[in-house]
């Protein structure tokens, strides 16, 4: 069976290489390079140098001059490189040209982002997600990959013609491979689709964690549920969705899904192969748009992430800014600027539980809509109805008369069908929170 990831992995010492037009362009070339040199260090390769480099007019050949294309070459030979790694995407023609003249392996950001999700996926699901993504990045660049690819296989007895190259066979069983994937990740979206039905029946709200990769993400799904996802200080720590069931304050349950982190230049075949697994953000009531305070870069996190949810079409959804990580903040000035800029956030520690008092009370405030309070004489041959009301409300008080419980609870809408028969007065929505929005706030220029 043919697999691209057969291709050896001797990469050992790269050269990082960021190419830019603009002047204006610059500062944020410099500071993907950075985000470059962290991915692949989290991939376990050495890094000899970088070079970010002011192309005026771009070379088909090249992606940059044929001067410069030279200039990189011989850098990296100097430098014992045995890889060039480019953050801009290069396309396979222009890989084979970079790899013909220096006799140096060369990959883009694209690549190494594949290589890490490859690693870093678990489920059945996300191992489908990257084995797509990977084919489908894979098929154009199969000439670089094979040496035998120019062989032809010969033809039956009576065959006509000179029959398929190898090449051909190897993309026709690649496509092949495609469509197989398709198929089961279309049967892995049934299941989530019926488990997820089983959740819209218990009429649970649902919030889902969004935001950028390493921001903290799945530590605050731990701390809010109880729940043990790997949480790790590394970018796409892990690819696996997770939901977990919480309470909230006033005895509500809700769900709560921690998702794929987003990162700047996500290669748009992962953002299509993951929507399986990012719809959760799609369809979540609400949305906990998590950033990571301490990193100088939040607010261009913040737009790159607020960029995936839109091309997702979850743009305008509903949600709440969480900035995390504030235990790690030295500067009072920065914390004081980022509480200006982010002026509805709520800012947390998921590590050492700072200010998750403050967002479980927000929380309550986005979902407050959902609930009423009531008071119920529920006889005491009901013990289910009184187990209900324990198990997805909150018992405020509870006293008892001849054969009755007289209680005072808080139980979601959904239950009102249920009990309604036993209610002594009407009920009674909590109060109006303040007038605060819960939703996010646009980004200031």
């Amino acid at each position: 069976m043919f697999d691209v990831r057969e291709r050896p992995n001797l990469v050992q010492r790269a050269l990082l290489v960021g190419i830019y037009q603009e002047k204006a362009e610059e500062a944020e070339a410099l500071d993907l390079i950075d985000e470059l040199r962290e991915l692949v260090s989290t991939l376990g390769i050495g890094i000899v140098g970088t070079i970010t480099a002011r192309v005026q007019k771009t070379n088909a050949r090249y992606l940059t001059g044929t001067g410069k294309a030279k200039e990189i070459i011989d850098r990296a030979k100097e430098l014992q490189a045995d890889c060039i790694i480019f953050d801009n995407e290069i396309s396979p023609m222009q890989q084979r040209a970079w790899e013909e003249d220096s006799g140096i392996a060369v990959i883009d950001r694209h690549e190494i982002i594949l290589d890490i999700f490859d690693r870093r996926a678990r489920s059945r699901e996300a191992r489908l997600q990257v084995d797509l993504a990977r084919m489908a990045y894979s098929i154009p660049r199969l000439k670089r990959m094979w040496g035998h690819l120019d062989r032809q296989g010969g033809g039956g007895f009576a065959a006509r013609g000179e029959g398929e190259t190898q090449l051909e066979v190897d993309r026709r069983l690649a496509r092949e491979r495609i469509g197989r994937l398709r198929d089961e990740l279309a049967e892995v979206r049934k299941q989530r689709a019926t488990q997820r039905k089983e959740r819209i029946k218990d009429g649970l709200p649902h919030l889902a964690i969004v935001g950028y990769t390493n921001a903290g993400k799945s530590t605050l799904l731990n701390r809010l549920t109880g729940a043990d996802v790997l949480a790790e200080d590394k970018l796409f720590a892990t690819l696996d969705t997770t939901t977990r069931r919480f309470e909230m304050p006033d005895g509500q349950q809700a769900l709560l899904t921690d998702s794929v982190g987003f990162i700047r230049r996500l290669p748009h075949d992962l953002v299509e192969s993951f929507k399986a697994t990012l719809e959760e953000a799609l369809l979540a009531d609400f949305l906990l748009h998590v950033l990571d305070a301490s990193d100088p870069r939040v607010y261009r996190f913040y737009e790159t992430t607020l960029s995936v949810l839109q091309e997702l079409g979850a743009g305008e959804k509903r949600s709440l800014v969480v900035l995390n990580k504030v235990d790690k903040i030295t500067d009072p000035a920065w914390r004081a600027q980022l509480e200006r800029h982010f002026d509805q956030a709520v800012m947390i520690s998921s590590q050492t539980g700072e200010g998750l008092d403050v967002l479980m009370a927000r929380l309550n405030e986005m979902l407050y809509d959902r609930v009423v309070r009531l008071s119920l004489r529920v006889p005491m041959a009901r013990a289910d109805l009184l187990a209900l009301i324990h198990r997805e409300g909150k018992i405020i008080s509870t006293e008892y008369e001849g054969n009755d419980a007289l209680v005072q609870a808080i139980l979601p809408k959904r239950f009102l069908l249920k009990v309604e028969a036993f209610q002594v007065q009407e009920a009674q929505a909590p109060a109006t929170p303040p007038s605060r929005k819960a939703g996010r706030k646009a980004a200031k220029p």
